[in-house]
């Protein structure tokens, strides 16, 4: 019976061993793992890109908005401090002074023999600057206040006591002046109604003597 002989059956167990040699396969898992890396890698890269251009996209937005903001904030200081100011301008033309209220207790307040010769009236607002609120060198806060209006006024009567005994009735026109509703709200307390000046008698084209007087007044000073 023959044997059969195979004389190839070494080359055929190198080319097995080849096949089965343990680093090529390491070497084909490496590759393999390299590829998914970069893949991998290239996919985060592509997020990267992506999550920067939206970064940019929203900080856009935000410095846009933030500007926005900042106007809003500009224009509603610069509306509180005209509705302030104008509050003070009504307040101002409300608590003004008017002439003809003045005239009318003028016109209740007239004397025998004494005649209302001038009227004046001298009114004055002075502009105080606004003090800031600031920190002294001991770190203690002075409170600061805000920008305002002094209003002065003062009133000036010349008139002519023409009685029989010229000068007895100025002291009678005055207290008369002073004791008058409108001049006693006007004044206050502290107001009063002086005699500024008195001139000596004098005699008119009628032979009939006279004196000139001037009273003045000034009302409280009124800070707005």
């Amino acid at each position: 019976m023959p044997i059969p002989i195979n004389l190839l059956a070494e080359a055929h167990a190198l080319e097995d061993l080849r096949r089965r040699d343990p680093v090529k396969r390491a070497i084909w898992v490496g590759v393999l793992l390299v590829i998914i890396v970069l893949a991998w890698s290239t996919s985060v890269q592509l997020k990267v890109v992506m999550a920067k251009r939206e970064l940019h996209k929203v900080a856009g937005q935000l410095s846009t908005r933030t500007n926005e903001f900042q106007q809003v904030l500009v224009n509603q200081r610069q509306l509180i401090e005209a509705n302030r100011k104008l509050s003070m301008l009504q307040q101002l033309a409300t608590n003004r002074m008017l002439h003809g209220t003045l005239l009318n207790a003028l016109q209740q307040t007239t004397l025998d023999d004494v005649q209302l010769t001038r009227f004046r009236t001298e009114e004055s607002c002075v502009y105080n600057e606004e003090i800031k609120t600031k920190t002294n060198s001991n770190g203690r806060i002075i409170a600061g206040r805000p920008a305002s209006v002094t209003e002065r006024i003062m009133l000036g009567f010349e008139a002519k006591d023409s009685s029989s005994n010229p000068g007895d009735q100025v002291n009678h026109f005055k207290t008369k002046v002073s004791q008058s509703a409108y001049f006693k709200e006007a004044l206050g307390k502290t107001g009063d109604v002086r005699l500024a000046n008195l001139s000596p008698p004098q005699t008119g084209p009628d032979g009939k003597p006279f004196v000139l007087f001037t009273l003045e007044c000034r009302f409280p000073e009124k800070t707005r």
